[in-house]
C-alpha cells in the first residue's frame, strides 16, 4: 500500500493565536529541537478569519502559514468553524444549539452549532472555500481538517429546525404515516400519528427519557433511534458540506476530520465512507486497560477500511478533565504512541504543542510547558520519541495489519441496547464488544472491528467472527451469518443478541430471533443481576456436550430455512467435556434457555431456580459451528470460552502478561514488523521464541533473545 504521506508526521495542535507573534518563532525552533515535524493549526480561528458577517482576515494566518513553510513543516490546516463567534451567534441566535430540555444555547463552548441551520452550511462552507482558494498548493500542505471532533460537547440539538427537518426526513423514509406509525409500534400509549405536524422530537419535557448529555431512553424507541440516524446524517452533512468546499479549489490534498473512538452520537462507519483518512483523538480515561486503547485503534482503522489512520490527537502528559489528572509515568506516552503505530497509525500527534495559560484547557499537557524551556522531563523524552520515530516509523508507514479474527460492532446496537427500558440498566454496548475483544487481545490475535453489515463474502476471510450483544438485526445480516458458519466459520453471539429488528421492535418468534435455529437455543427470559452481584458459571463436566433433553425441541427454523440436517449429529459427537469448574461467573443477565439441537459448554451455579441449565452452548451448522453466551462472563470465563474456539480454529495464540501486547504490520514487499509493548509500570516477563535472534530497530540492531525482561514501558520493534 501507497504510504498517504510523504512523511511520517510527529506533531500536533499548535495554537499561536493565543501567544505574542514575538514568541512563535521560538517556538518552532523549540520544536524541531524535539524532532516535530508537523503543525495542526487554524482549529478554533473563526473569529479571527471572519470578525463579521461579510469581512474576512487572514493577516494572521498567513502569518503563521509562512513560518511554518520558512521551516519546512508539513501543515494540517484546519477549516476553524468548530466554534461560532460571538457575533454571529448574536445576530443570528438560531445558528447555536437547543438543550434536550428545550432551552437554546447563548454564546459559549464548543461544537454549539445547530447542524440543520441553514446559516450555519451556508458561512461555514463559504469560508472553508475561502481558506482552500487562499492556501492550496502551500509548500507543506498535508491534510485538511474539517471542524474539529463533531458532536463532542455539544449533545444531540432538539431546536425548532431540527424538528421540521427532521418530519422531512421521515417522510422521505417512510412515504405515510401508516408506515411510519407501523415501524414505530406507535398505537402504544396513543402515540398513533395523523399528520406528519405531530412528530415531536424525543425531548425530555416530550417522549425522552435522559439528560441534555445523555438522551439514553425513549418512550417509543423508534422515534429515539430514527432521530439519532437523523441527527448523525445532519452532522455529517455540514462536514461534506466544507469537504465539498475545500475539494472544489483543492483536488488532490487529503481531507479528514478528528473522530473520537467508540464516542455514542456519531456513526463512524457512515462518516469513514465520505473521508480520504479517518484520524482521531486518543484520550485514555484513568485507568482503563490496554487492551480498551488497543480496540479503540482497531475500531478507527476499521472505520478508514483497513487503511492506515492519522493519531491526530494524545496528550503528551495529562489530561485535564478528570476529577484528578495524573501524569503519564516516563516512558508511559511513548508505548502508548507505539501501540498507536502497531495498530495501524501512520502519524504520531499531540494536542498540544504550547501550554496555554488560559481556558480550561490551560492544566491539559503540552510539549512546551508553562516553563517555557526544554528543560521538562515531558519535553526530553517527546524529543526522545520523536528521534525514535523519525528512524523506524518511515519504514512501517504503509503497512497493514491482517486478521483472523473480527469483532462486530454496531452503533444502531449501541444505541438500541442502551436505549432499552429494561431488562437492566447495567449495559454500557462498547465495554460488551471490549470483554470479547479483550480475550483475542491477551492472546495477541490481531482483531478487525467490522460493522454488522459485512456480506457473506467479506466475512470468510475470518476464522472466528463475534458479535456482542448485537441486539438489533438489520436485514441481510442473519443470511450473512448463516451463510459464513454453513461454509466453515465460527460465530460467536449470546445475550442481548437478535431481539430488535432495524425498527428497534422485537422480533417475534422467541430470542435470540433470526440467531435462533443458528445456534441452536430458545433464550426464554433474561433474568437481571443486581449491580456487584454475580452468578456462578461452570464449564465442562457432566452437562457438556448435553444434547437436548426429553421435552426440548430438536429443531426450529431460522431466518432462512430450517437449520442444516447434520447438526444433531455434529453436536452428539463434538461434546469434548472435561473437567468441571466453578472459577467463573457471569454478570448483568442471565439467558435462561432451552436446547434447540445445541449442546452445553457451561452451566450456570448457585441457588438460583435456573442453576444447572445452559449458560454457554455451542451448535454445528454445515461446516461451521455458533456458540451461544448467556451471560456476560467474567475474564476466567472468558479465557474458557475463547482458548478452545482459537485452537479448534487453528489460530497460533501466545499469551502475555497483562498489559503486554505483541502486534504485527505486514509490508506488501513481504517484510514483517512486530511489535511488543509493555504497557505497565512495572518489569515484565516475556517469552518470544519466534523473534529470537531478530533485530531490534529501537535498539541499533541489536538482536534479541528468546526470553525478554521488558523494563516499565519498553518497546520493542522488531523486522523479519
Amino acid at each position: 500500500m501507497t504510504p498517504l504521506f510523504d512523511t511520517f508526521l510527529f506533531g500536533g495542535d499548535w495554537n499561536p493565536e493565543q501567544w505574542p507573534e514575538e514568541t512563535w518563532e521560538h517556538d518552532i525552533e523549540m520544536l524541531e529541537d524535539a524532532h516535530i515535524n508537523e503543525a495542526t493549526i487554524n482549529v478554533f480561528s473563526w473569529t479571527l478569519l471572519q470578525p463579521g458577517e461579510d469581512t474576512y482576515d487572514f493577516t494572521m494566518l498567513d502569518k503563521i502559514v509562512a513560518l511554518l513553510v520558512k521551516h519546512r513543516f508539513n501543515i494540517v490546516l484546519a477549516t476553524g468553524t468548530a466554534a461560532l463567534p460571538a457575533w454571529m451567534v448574536r445576530e443570528h441566535p438560531e445558528i447555536i444549539r437547543t438543550t434536550f430540555e428545550g432551552k437554546r444555547h447563548v454564546f459559549g463552548g464548543r461544537h454549539n452549532f445547530c447542524p440543520n441551520s441553514a446559516y450555519f452550511r451556508g458561512v461555514s462552507g463559504k469560508l472553508a472555500g475561502a481558506l482552500a482558494e487562499r492556501y492550496a498548493g502551500t509548500p507543506g500542505l498535508t491534510a485538511w481538517h474539517i471542524g474539529n471532533e463533531y458532536g463532542g460537547g455539544g449533545g444531540l440539538c432538539y431546536c425548532e429546525n431540527c424538528a421540521a427537518a427532521f418530519r422531512g426526513w421521515l417522510k422521505a423514509k417512510y412515504g405515510s404515516v401508516e408506515a411510519l406509525n407501523k415501524a414505530w409500534c406507535a398505537n402504544f400509549w396513543s402515540h398513533t400519528i395523523v399528520d406528519w405536524a405531530d412528530v415531536v422530537p424525543p425531548v425530555g419535557y416530550g417522549d425522552g427519557i435522559g439528560s441534555d448529555w445523555d438522551p439514553r431512553k425513549c418512550v417509543v424507541s423508534g422515534l429515539l433511534i430514527d432521530y439519532r440516524r437523523f441527527q448523525n446524517e445532519s452532522q455529517l452533512a455540514c462536514f461534506t458540506n466544507e469537504r465539498d468546499a475545500v475539494r472544489a479549489h483543492d483536488a488532490v490534498t487529503p481531507i479528514t476530520t478528528n473522530l473520537m473512538g467508540t464516542f455514542k452520537d456519531l456513526d463512524y462507519f457512515t462518516w469513514g465512507r465520505e473521508m480520504d483518512v479517518v484520524s482521531w483523538d486518543n484520550y485514555p480515561g484513568m485507568g482503563m486497560p490496554a487492551s480498551r486503547v488497543a480496540m479503540n485503534h482497531d475500531l478507527m482503522r476499521a472505520v478508514g477500511g483497513g487503511k492506515p489512520f492519522m493519531l491526530m490527537e494524545q496528550t503528551p502528559n495529562q489530561q485535564n478533565w478528570f476529577p484528578y489528572c495524573k501524569v503519564k509515568r516516563p516512558g508511559e506516552v511513548a508505548a502508548l504512541s507505539w501501540q498507536a503505530v502497531a495498530h495501524g497509525a501512520d502519524t504520531v500527534q499531540f494536542f498540544q504543542m504550547r501550554q496555554s495559560i488560559g481556558g480550561c484547557e490551560r492544566f491539559h499537557g503540552a510539549v512546551i510547558a508553562h516553563d517555557g524551556t526544554e528543560d521538562s522531563r515531558v519535553f526530553r523524552e517527546t524529543a526522545a520519541l520523536g528521534e525514535a520515530l523519525g528512524k523506524v516509523a518511515p519504514r512501517i508507514m504503509g503497512s497493514k495489519v491482517r486478521a483472523r479474527v473480527a469483532v462486530m460492532f454496531d452503533w444502531e446496537s449501541y444505541w438500541s441496547l442502551e436505549g432499552c427500558v429494561g431488562p437492566t440498566a447495567g449495559f454500557a454496548y462498547p465495554e460488551e464488544v471490549h470483554r470479547f475483544y479483550r480475550a483475542f487481545n491477551r492472546r495477541n490475535l490481531a482483531v478487525d472491528i467490522i460493522p454488522s453489515t459485512t456480506p457473506a463474502a467479506e466475512l470468510e476471510r475470518y476464522a472466528v467472527v463475534a458479535a456482542p450483544a448485537l441486539i438489533m438485526v438489520k436485514p441481510g445480516v442473519a443470511e450473512a451469518v448463516e451463510t459464513y458458519v454453513r461454509g466453515g466459520g465460527r460465530f460467536i453471539t449470546g445475550y442481548m443478541s437478535g431481539i430488535h429488528d432495524e425498527h428497534d421492535l422485537v422480533i417475534p418468534g422467541g430470542y435470540p430471533g433470526p440467531f435462533r435455529a443458528l445456534a441452536g437455543v430458545w433464550a426464554e427470559e433474561i433474568d437481571a443481576i443486581a449491580p456487584g452481584e454475580t452468578i456462578p458459571v461452570r464449564f465442562g463436566g457432566p452437562q457438556a456436550g448435553k444434547e437436548p433433553a426429553v421435552g426440548d425441541s430438536g429443531a426450529a427454523t431460522g431466518a432462512s430455512g430450517q437449520c442444516c440436517g447434520n447438526c444433531a449429529a455434529g453436536n452428539a459427537d463434538a461434546a469434548g467435556a472435561g473437567n468441571a469448574r466453578d472459577d467463573a461467573s457471569g454478570e448483568i443477565v442471565a439467558s435462561i434457555m432451552h436446547l434447540e439441537g445445541a449442546r452445553v459448554l457451561a452451566t450456570y451455579g448457585g441457588d438460583e431456580f435456573y442453576a444447572g441449565t445452559p449458560a454457554v452452548t455451542a451448535n454445528v451448522c454445515g461446516n461451521g459451528e455458533t456458540y451461544y453466551v448467556g451471560t456476560p462472563l467474567d475474564e476466567s470465563g472468558m479465557d474458557a470460552l475463547i482458548q478452545p474456539i482459537v485452537d479448534a480454529a487453528g489460530l497460533t495464540s501466545t499469551l502475555t502478561p497483562d498489559g503486554v501486547e505483541v502486534a504485527e504490520r505486514y509490508a506488501d514487499d513481504g517484510r514483517t514488523f512486530t511489535f511488543v509493548i509493555n504497557l505497565t509500570d512495572r518489569e515484565q516477563q516475556v517469552s518470544l521464541p519466534a523473534l529470537a535472534g531478530a533485530a531490534d530497530l529501537l535498539s541499533d540492531g541489536r538482536p534479541l533473545a528468546a526470553d525478554v525482561t521488558l523494563a516499565p514501558y519498553q518497546v520493542i520493534v522488531a523486522e523479519s
